[in-house]
């Protein structure tokens, strides 16, 4: 009984001694890059745990730096939103009606169409890049928020998560629904929806993500001050200030700080959701 106890006091040990280097290794490169930030910038990148702080990258961001000019990072954040959330909210209300009419409609095609979208997703965004800047520039819709918007408002990986889930779901409560003579967009914001609230925190939060880093797309689409969102105005300030690692640093935090706050409020969902998409 004695050895048993030992054994296991010791098992535990190990376990927590791997989680407390699993922990170290994923939260330091975060970490690292905060304290950077506010690091003074003769410790910048120099020493693994800074002495010396200052909020001088962040001054540095928000005057323009040695340009002297003025950024407009309130207007380059509002943006980023309205793109985000727009964006984000169109790829998952045309994914959960794409998903609906695959998994529990009947009708002719539908298995043709779901094997194009998973031969789709094996395709990389980018070979589309020039045909669609070309049809942008051809509707008039260059530089102006259809351009960030609607051509990344469709999701093929959120149609393949909702489809998945739906197909889990028992046919059972749409034949009742029906029967009290419930219509398909009805069964699916009244039924559908309610019933995937936990995987729907999972894509939300990572259409989100994806949406909220893009750059290259917005880089190509935009051209004024003004429709400037915060990744493209970031990379316009260190093509020139490569050499100032303390304000990258600064601005990679303020870039990150909306998912962080996002995770912390839907972390429990998105828990749920995670384990609920793996099963």
């Amino acid at each position: 009984m004695v050895g048993s106890k030992r054994s296991r006091k010791s098992s535990l040990a190990i376990r927590y001694i791997i989680a407390g280097i699993l922990l170290i290794v994923i939260v330091y490169p975060y970490l690292y890059m905060v304290l950077n930030s506010f690091a003074d910038w003769t410790q910048v990148d120099r020493k693994l745990i800074p002495s010396s702080y200052t909020l001088k990258s962040y001054t540095w961001l928000f005057t323009g730096g040695e340009t002297g000019i003025t950024r407009p990072w309130l207007g380059a954040f509002v943006n980023s939103i309205i793109v985000s959330l727009l964006s984000t909210f169109l790829m998952m209300m045309f994914g959960v009606m794409v998903a609906y009419a695959l998994s529990k409609l009947k009708w002719r095609g539908r298995d043709t169409i779901n094997n194009f979208i998973l031969f789709h997703m094996f395709f990389p965004a980018i070979i589309l890049l020039i045909p669609s800047f070309l049809i942008i520039q051809k509707l008039g819709w260059y530089d102006t928020y259809w351009a960030l918007i609607i051509p990344k408002g469709v999701s093929l990986w959120a149609i393949f998560m909702y489809t998945n889930f739906f197909k889990a779901v028992p046919s059972v409560f749409i034949e009742a629904a029906k029967l009290d003579g419930a219509r398909d967009f009805q069964i699916l914001y009244k039924i559908m929806m309610p019933m995937s609230k936990s995987i729907t925190s999972v894509v939300f939060l990572f259409l989100l993500m994806e949406r909220w880093t893009e750059l290259l797309w917005d880089m190509i689409m935009v051209r004024s001050d003004g429709m400037l969102t915060l990744n493209v105005l970031l990379s316009q300030m260190f093509g020139p200030y490569g050499t100032y690692p303390g304000p990258l640093y600064a601005g990679s935090v303020l870039l990150s700080l909306p998912i962080i706050i996002l995770f912390i409020i839907f972390g429990k969902n998105f828990q749920k959701g995670m384990q609920v998409s793996l099963k």
